[in-house]
């Protein structure tokens, strides 16, 4: 027997979707008149799995919680999905038809302290740890600095989604601002899918619905597929523009931890703005808790 959450949310994903894809793009055809259903209707997507609408509006209301693998698949077909929304279906399902008595623990927070010798050990490269729900759990110096105004707030509060979304700063730093907080919706809506009663995320997603009306809207769009760029520019108020390439590490033996560095090649100025803002940095790595 699965949570009412856990059905409910894949039903969710099925709904978000459904409403975001036209007929034209799955090469039906519309007939006059208006339609007041955005997206597909719930008897054509059944249609275009060949599944009875019954058991589809069962599904898409959390009343079914064991669809068979052939449809979701169909579903995912019928949908359009890419692999990373397909593959996100089936984790909804699968944890929809398990039996979870209670939900599981949050992720440590705790950061080892071998992790953070090596943060050190990249300066001046900017790095940090980064929770599953996107909060800052320890940084070198550059790390920190990287994120204009984030040092204003209490180390407990420095979390990216809320920097995004609140922080005056934000806004400025990005050249891309609105392409970064749609990553990061999608990011945080991938892993609320999965964990949707986890007390971490539930309580980021509830002040940030409630403080942010372009977070509101992204988050009811359900958008999972979102790929972190390869580059990041920012508009730096210390150090000027910097363009730089970003890796994300996940840390062995600590479920939903991870670690995120900037880098640039030596001798270029984007690597000497690094060093500028290493050195103008407090000098000490921290840990939120």
């Amino acid at each position: 027997m699965a949570s009412d959450s856990e059905s409910a949310e894949l039903g969710r994903f099925l709904r978000a979707r459904r409403t975001r894809t036209s007929p034209q793009h799955v090469g039906l055809t519309v007939g006059p008149g208006i339609r007041r259903t955005p997206g597909l209707r719930r008897e054509e997507l059944a249609t275009l799995a060949g599944i009875s609408i019954d058991y589809y509006v069962r599904l898409e209301r959390g009343k079914e919680t064991r669809p068979s693998p052939a449809v979701l698949d169909s579903l995912a077909r019928a949908l359009r999905m890419d692999d990373q929304e397909h593959h996100h279906l089936r984790e909804l399902a699968a944890r929809a038809a398990r039996y979870t008595p209670e939900p599981p623990p949050a992720p440590s927070r705790t950061v080892r302290p071998h992790l953070k010798l090596l943060l050190e050990s990249l300066r001046p490269y900017p790095a940090y740890v980064i929770s599953r729900s996107m909060d800052l759990l320890a940084w070198n110096p550059g790390g920190l600095a990287l994120y204009a105004g984030i040092a204003d707030w209490p180390a407990t509060q420095r979390n990216l989604a809320r920097y995004f979304f609140l922080h005056p700063a934000a806004r400025d730093l990005f050249t891309d601002w609105e392409q970064q907080i749609a990553g990061c919706v999608s990011r945080l809506r991938a892993v609320a899918g999965t964990a949707p009663d986890a007390p971490d995320l539930t309580r980021l997603v509830g002040e940030l619905l409630l403080k942010s009306q372009e977070f509101a809207g992204l988050w009811e769009r359900y958008e999972v597929t979102r790929r972190k760029p390869a580059t990041k520019t920012f508009h730096h108020p210390q150090v000027g523009t910097v363009t730089l390439a970003s890796q994300v590490l996940h840390v062995e033996a600590t479920p939903g931890q991870r670690i995120s560095v900037y880098t640039a090649e030596p001798g270029t100025p984007a690597h000497d703005a690094l060093l500028l803002l290493d050195m103008t940095a407090p000098q000490r790595a921290h840990a939120s808790s």
